[in-house]
Formats: structure tokens, sequence, C-alpha cells
């Protein structure tokens, strides 16, 4: 096996990026103090590949630590303006799910705790039971939410608005995905063409770049390996390139949560 990487004190650090990386360093205290509150991880391995040589695995002549910081500061603030927005639509869907879904079974938490409220296809048996599982340990078990903790004192049941809450993106896209196709298509319904297999594809690609934002990891060049976003009206309109019948971008990098915004928000 390949040698573990040693420790390297933030001196060593510089050293090695000056030294053995061909990187411009021209301010050392500061690029240290940066160190210190990003990390070298962070900093240098998420940023270094728009700067570097692929065959000498050094920095092109003439890089600056300075550029690396810049765009990881630029990466940043797209990671707070796309959060914002990502963060609505997650409470959009917070508050549709839970509407729909008491409106159709009641506020009881028996109902959303139960098999056969959700889709009942065989595939999605395994999925549906973690699902129940994952929210019973929060209805009954969690402590760590005084208004779950209030529900289930004082009247014995969490009604699903309040649940909803404590879900992430993630938990609710996957609950929305065995719901009932009837709740499904309501829900869709409140968004400009999408209906409610085109929402799932937004929700599974969406609720990636959500943990990349919250994570604080890079951003600008993030694709989701797994899923895509549908072909859209605005794929054509923009007139993007496609290899075989497939959009070369659009669909599973940054620029599809562009797409996805406008058709969710």
């Amino acid at each position: 096996m390949p040698t573990p990487k040693p420790f390297l004190s933030y001196e060593q650090q510089l050293d090695k990026l000056a030294n053995e990386k061909n990187l411009v360093i021209g301010d050392r205290e500061y690029a240290e103090k940066t160190l210190k509150e990003i990390g070298y991880f962070s900093l240098i391995s998420g940023y270094k590949d728009l700067y570097r040589n692929p065959t000498t695995q050094k920095y092109k002549d003439g890089t600056t630590f300075d550029e690396i910081v810049a765009l990881y500061k630029f990466d940043q603030r797209l990671r707070e303006l796309f959060l914002k927005y990502l963060l609505d639509i997650e409470q959009k869907m917070r508050s549709l799910i839970s509407y729909y879904f008491t409106e159709h079974y009641g506020e009881a938490q028996i109902y959303y705790l139960s098999q056969g409220s959700y889709n009942n296809l065989p595939k999605h048996t395994a999925g549906i039971g973690r699902l129940i599982h994952m929210l019973t340990d929060i209805v009954l078990w969690s402590t760590d939410y005084e208004y779950i903790t209030y529900q289930r004192n004082t009247y014995k049941n969490v009604p699903l608005w309040v649940l909803m809450k404590v879900l992430t993106f993630g938990n609710i896209a996957y609950m929305y995905q065995f719901l009932e196709q009837r709740l499904q298509i309501n829900i869709s319904r409140n968004f400009v063409n999408a209906n409610e297999k085109e929402l799932m594809q937004y929700m599974r690609v969406l609720t990636q770049f959500r943990n990349v934002c919250a994570h604080n990891e890079r951003l600008f060049s993030y694709k989701v390996r797994k899923h895509n976003i549908p072909d859209t009206i605005m794929h054509i309109k923009l007139g993007i390139q496609k290899k075989g019948i497939q959009y070369i971008h659009g669909k599973n990098d940054l620029f599809s949560v562009v797409i996805a915004m406008r058709y969710l928000l």
C-alpha cells in the first residue's frame, strides 16, 4: 500500500508548495494565516486543478497562492448565493408535503408511521421501511428538538407539519419518493411545468448540491454522478450542445441547478 502522507507544519506546507509544487507565495505570514483558517486540504487540494499542469503535477509558471485563495472565495460566494435559494425550495417542499399528506390522512402520527400510507410497490418496500424507521426514531425517542418533545409529552402525537421542520432536504426527497402518486401529483401542481416524476428528478439533484453548499465543499465544478434533471424547454431555447441524445451541460452540474430554480421558484 502507498505510504500515508506525513504530518507537515504550516511552515513545511508552504515550503512544499513553493519548492516542490512551483507555487508563488508572496506573503508567507498571510499564507500561513489562511491555511489556519481554511486548511490545506480544503484550500489547496480543493482548488488546485485549474492551475496545475496535469503532466508534472506542479503549478503552472507564475501561479500564486493569492489566485487559489481568490478562487476559493469566489466559490464561497457561490455557495452562499445558491444555498439561499435551495433553502427556499426545501422549505416549500416541507410545507407542501405536510399539507397534502395531512389533508388526505389527518394529523395523527400513526398515518405517516404506517406502511399503508405510502406507495407500496414491491420495489419500495425496503425504502419505506427505512423511512418509517427514521421517522419513528425522531418522533418517539429524539430529545434534540424542544417542539418535538413538547408535542410528544403534551399531546402524545407529533403532527407531520411539526416533524417536517426536523427533516433534511434529503429526508424530504426520500419521503416524497414513496408518497402515493395522487399526493405527488397534488404537490407537483404547485410548480411551473414540472410533473410528479420530474419534480423527483429535480429534488435528487438539488439535495446533492444543497449538501455541497452546507458542507463547504467545492461547488463551481461539482457534478452529481447518478442523477440528472429532466430535459426542459430551457435546454432547447439556450441551444445547449448534445453528445448523442444527451445534453453535455445543464443536466447534473451547477447550471442544472440554475435551470431547476427557474422551474421551482
